[in-house]
């Protein structure tokens, strides 16, 4: 009967099915042998991956060049891994790298996708983060910032979004990646920020996530891109975070991954494009009260010491504040009257998480280690070969989890929240830029002084 109606499954269908049962297939094989044995199964293979990244930034073979246009993603994909395993380049790779990128950038300001290509948003992002990700004052004023900026303002659209390129296409990336390049430049200002809010919340869907574009499909990566530039630009109070959080709970699937839009397959990638979103709002407790008509914060205490968000700010720059029984003080609070756009990064990280996870970060955890790692490198699913794409961002996804539960950014991870050996405990991330925290504190201080 079972077979006999799996039959009539549609192709979607079909497909998860043989997913769910590649992935049952290996979780019922290492729970078959014994518990001491099954920690080998469950080790970050530390060695191999970095081998497996050195060896990528060194020498890609003939096969890479349908990313010719994308090499400084390929960088940026490579060193933030290597970064989250707690290891950095030689001098010598290191030079080499920073001069590579150099010749990316263009002389009007951006950088391409290779030297003498034409300035793009998102290979802009991948090289300023590369940059930062190498750190120090050489890497770092390498970037031309007043030429940068430049280059955003001509990307600005009449919608308030921007656009990828000279002629390109207008979507949430492009506001995320013009918004996040400015703010951890500290160059971002209101003539930058006008009408983006507008743009993004255009983009929220009926489902609660956000499409790359008006009355497109809700999506994991967009959904990222919007909140995250939501709250650097400080209008995260105008999406509909409740339906937000109802929308990405409900992506994350039986296998323990997630996937990137409804009625789609699971994708190790999305373990932190989805499972950056649900630490994000975490530390949005205040407004998440709000919206929701509650009067204090549940599971918090709520005073003074316990609320402090990326709003809070000095009593002398402050106004109270005009809600009544929403206020997630349960009285007054108070908000700022002008925002520091330069400080919201660390505002953010610095606020304690006043909400419990909200994905099952074990599960999550137990499908990057055991069906997309591989012997080196990680993959989409069981099947998928490994590639430094999904490596970068399978990585990025297990640092997430490893810290959901800590109240702080200074509070270490607790052994039960790291899933296998304590080994296994990677950097910790800024969730907004997907920065390594200490790379984007140097990035930080470094262009605080202009």
């Amino acid at each position: 009967m079972e077979s006999s109606r799996k039959a009539r499954g549609t192709k979607t269908q079909e497909e998860q099915w043989m997913v769910e049962n590649d992935v049952g297939q290996i979780y019922s094989s290492v729970s078959s042998i014994p518990p001491n044995a099954q920690s080998v199964f469950l080790e970050i293979r530390r060695d191999n991956h970095i081998q497996y990244l050195m060896h990528g930034l060194n020498n890609l073979g003939p096969s890479f060049s349908t990313l010719d246009a994308n090499r400084p993603w390929i960088c940026y994909w490579i060193l933030h891994s290597i970064a989250l395993l707690g290891d950095s380049l030689d001098e010598e790779l290191e030079h080499s790298t920073i001069e590579f990128l150099s010749r990316c950038q263009d002389p009007d300001g951006g950088y391409g996708g290779g030297p003498g290509q034409m300035p793009h948003l998102a290979t802009t992002y991948a090289a300023v983060n590369s940059l930062i990700t190498l750190g120090g004052p050489k890497s770092l004023s390498s970037i031309n910032r007043g030429k940068l900026r430049a280059f955003l303002l001509r990307m600005k659209d009449a919608s308030g979004g921007f656009r990828m390129h000279d002629g390109g296409e207008v979507d949430v990336r492009a506001c995320y990646t013009a918004i996040s390049v400015a703010s951890v430049l500290n160059i971002l200002d209101d003539e930058l920020t006008q009408n983006v809010g507008d743009y993004i919340l255009s983009c929220q869907t009926y489902e609660g996530g956000i499409a790359g574009e008006p009355g497109s499909e809700a999506h994991g990566g967009y959904t990222f891109c919007g909140l995250a530039a939501m709250i650097l630009i400080n209008e995260v109070h105008r999406l509909d975070l409740p339906c937000l959080i109802d929308w990405v709970v409900f992506r994350q699937g039986v296998e323990g991954g997630f996937q990137g839009r409804t009625n789609k397959l699971v994708d190790g990638c999305y373990s932190f494009w989805q499972g950056g979103v649900a630490v994000i709002v975490q530390k949005l407790h205040s407004v998440i009260c709000e919206q929701l008509g509650l009067s204090k914060v549940l599971d918090s205490e709520c005073d003074s010491e316990s609320y402090h968000d990326y709003e809070t700010s000095d009593i002398s720059d402050v106004e109270e504040c005009t809600v009544e029984t929403s206020c997630p003080l349960g009285g007054t609070c108070h908000r700022r009257k002008e925002v520091s756009f330069a400080d919201i990064g660390v505002d953010f990280i610095s606020n304690k998480r006043a909400i419990a996870p909200i994905f099952s970060s074990m599960h999550l955890q137990q499908y990057l280690l055991l069906c997309s790692q591989e012997g080196a490198g990680f993959r989409d699913k069981p099947g998928k070969p490994r590639d430094h794409y999904h490596t970068c961002y399978c990585l990025s996804g297990l640092s997430v989890c490893q810290y959901c539960s800590s109240a702080d950014a200074d509070s270490p991870p607790l052994a039960r929240d790291i899933l296998g050996p304590y080994s296994n405990l990677l950097e910790q991330l800024h969730p907004l830029y997907n920065l390594v925290l200490d790379r984007y504190y140097e990035a930080h201080d470094f262009f605080s002084k202009f």
